[in-house]
């Protein structure tokens, strides 16, 4: 997971995603290298975009907490994210892994 983060730390810095700048990252962050995770996160981002991949990504929202009392009543309860739509978020990261 951190390989994924140092890739996204680097396109939010504008640098570019390559084996030798997440390898320092992930250096810089404390963790042991592996070279061959760091060369199968930068095949499989060759061709994603990115910034699209985050728009796609889902947003976890905190539901509002209920008034305590009967002011809760006849108001309904947030809906839960729908099947279709965590579908739809696992399409989204899948796109970062190829």
């Amino acid at each position: 997971m951190e390989y994924v983060y140092a890739a996204l730390l680097l396109h939010k810095q504008k640098k570019e995603i390559n084996e030798a700048n997440i390898a320092n990252v992930v250096k810089a962050s404390g963790a042991e290298v592996n070279e061959a995770q760091v060369k199968a996160l930068v095949a499989a981002l060759a061709d994603v975009n990115i910034e699209e991949a985050i728009k796609a990504a889902p947003v976890a929202v905190a539901a509002p907490a209920a008034p305590s009392g009967g002011a809760a009543e006849g108001k309904k309860e947030a809906e839960l994210p729908s099947a279709k739509t965590e579908e739809q978020a696992m399409e989204g990261l899948s796109a970062l892994f190829g």
